[in-house]
């Protein structure tokens, strides 16, 4: 259990570090209007991650504690969409086209009615 732990950290500290800075060298780069730092690095999250988990189980098999350490740890502190986008990807991929629509549709919905609410929360207290 505390392998897997230090695992998790270590790469939440790696993934989180990298969320921060590819974010602010894209923002700097190409401005702020649109948050293409935040698009780029969720693109950039769902590729590797997609990635590593179709390499690491069907073209070689990689160790379970580097899938935590990279899959996990770094990925999911890198961007959660990440992982949205491999759990439709493999929605898709089984077939499951009506649950991936739902899953998109509910992470979508869910998470802007929740931004919202914790809007209308935070003003609440103003």
């Amino acid at each position: 259990m505390w392998t897997k732990i230090m695992l998790l950290g270590i790469g939440g500290f790696i993934g989180s570090n990298m969320r921060y800075w590819i974010s602010n060298l894209v923002m700097n780069s190409l401005g702020s209007y649109i948050p293409y730092g935040t698009l780029i690095v969720n693109a950039l999250g769902s590729f590797i991650l997609v990635f590593l988990a179709i390499y690491g189980t069907e073209v070689v098999e990689v160790d379970p504690r580097l899938r935590i350490l990279l899959g996990t740890g770094m990925m999911g502190a890198f961007t959660t969409f990440s992982t949205f986008s491999l759990e439709t990807f493999s929605l898709i991929k089984s077939s499951n086209y009506l649950l991936a629509l739902i899953n998109i549709v509910s992470n979508i919905g869910i998470g802007l009615c929740a931004a919202w609410l914790g809007f209308v929360a935070a003003k609440s207290l103003a």
